[in-house]
């Protein structure tokens, strides 16, 4: 990637050149910023402009960086163990899946980049092992730039170990040494680390970027460009997915309709919990990433509900597939007096799940909750009355 072809963040582009051309660049920055917002894209093309800025033959070296084979520039991201790696996994023994990975979409989200080297089923993390690799890497003075530069990818992923282990080289780099560490949850990386970094934040896509890449990209109408934008919400990983017709949001929405139809007849019908038995259990029997993100998703409708309960539809930019499922038949039974509630019994979920509890207990429990709250009345619309 370069600049010319990262999506919107001019503010940000220019604020990174400008570090550059006047030497003021900080050793250990981070990146915060949403799926498809940029933040990868971005740190690869600030990457290169570092590495390549007094090369003397910058075109080849910037070359190299966009394609990710410049030996000044290095990478480590979360992984696991997978058919082709049965131990130890780190980095540098699937650079080959992420240089396809970054060809195929550079915006693409860490689910994406799990599905690509077939461990969804798993929870990826950057370990121990690949902080020592690290430290090796980065022994070595820049091979032929002026920076070596080494881009961590959701540093929010490394345990502990990992953690403690860089602590120290991120705090104190060996010289002309950048840290890029690119994030979506700035709150999950321990506060050592967070506080030796210089934080930039990025902003969602606005609708008109993302439909113009798309328009630039795909060589799509715009008509059709704008209404992919809309849906997107700022996501132009997602905006491409929707593109493809290979949103995972598909099935997410299957399951999640299936769910609240349950949850709803359960009340007063003890019958129906057999049927929560089933759908807990259905759900368990995915991949723990998969089980995260669609309890990303639920979060994501839950709140799409409650904005066109009280009337903000032009912040509604859901648009359900599945038949007889109205999202504005749906958006009365999600209001203010339960909203929170569902809301923290999701991240509750979410938690306990990330932490490896059993997943059929964990959405049973969810779901049980859920008849009660599904059924919880509006006190504003209780007083209107």
């Amino acid at each position: 990637m370069n600049f010319e072809q990262i999506i919107g963040q001019g503010h940000l582009v220019n604020h990174l050149k400008q570090t550059v051309d006047n030497s003021r660049v900080s050793h250990a920055q981070l990146f915060v910023g949403k799926e498809g917002v940029g933040t990868l894209p971005l740190a690869i093309a600030y990457a290169g402009y570092l590495i390549c800025k007094n090369h003397k033959n910058p075109e080849i070296c910037l070359s190299k960086c966009e394609k990710c084979q410049h030996p000044d520039l290095h990478f480590a991201f979360p992984v696991a163990t997978n058919d082709s790696v049965k131990s130890h996994p780190v980095s540098n023994l699937f650079l080959n899946d992420w240089r396809n990975f970054l060809t195929e979409n550079p915006y693409g989200s860490l689910f994406d980049w799990y599905q690509l080297i077939g461990v969804e089923n798993k929870q990826g993390q950057i370990g121990v092992d690949e902080a020592q690799e690290i430290v090796k890497a980065l022994k070595l003075k820049p091979y032929e730039g002026t920076y070596q530069v080494m881009i961590i990818w959701m540093p929010e992923k490394m345990n502990i170990a990992a953690s403690n282990k860089l602590l120290k080289l991120i705090e104190e780099p060996p010289e002309s040494t950048v840290f890029l560490l690119v994030t979506e949850n700035e709150e999950q990386i321990i506060t050592t680390i967070r506080s030796r970094c210089q934080v930039l934040h990025f902003g969602n896509l606005s609708e008109q970027q993302i439909a113009e890449a798309l328009i630039k990209n795909e060589a799509i109408d715009s008509q059709k460009a704008l209404k992919i934008a809309h849906r997107a919400a700022g996501n132009y990983n997602k905006a491409q997915k929707i593109l493809q017709n290979k949103s995972d949001e598909t099935i997410f929405e299957q399951w999640f309709v299936v769910w609240v139809r349950a949850a709803f007849r359960a009340k007063g019908n003890a019958g129906v919990i057999n049927d929560l038995i089933g759908w807990s259990n259905e759900i368990a029997g995915k991949g723990r990433e998969t089980q995260k993100q669609f309890l990303h998703y639920c979060l994501q409708v839950f709140r799409q509900a409650m904005l066109l309960n009280y009337k903000a539809d032009n912040l509604v930019y859901l648009e359900p597939q599945t038949e007889g499922f109205k999202l504005e038949n749906f958006a009365p039974f999600i209001h203010g007096n339960n909203i929170l509630a569902i809301s923290d019994e999701l991240n509750d979920a979410l938690y306990h799940i990330e932490r490896n509890a059993n997943a059929k207990i964990v959405l049973l429990d969810l779901s049980i909750k859920l008849t009660r709250l599904l059924h919880t009345k509006d006190s504003v619309l209780e007083n209107d009355k």
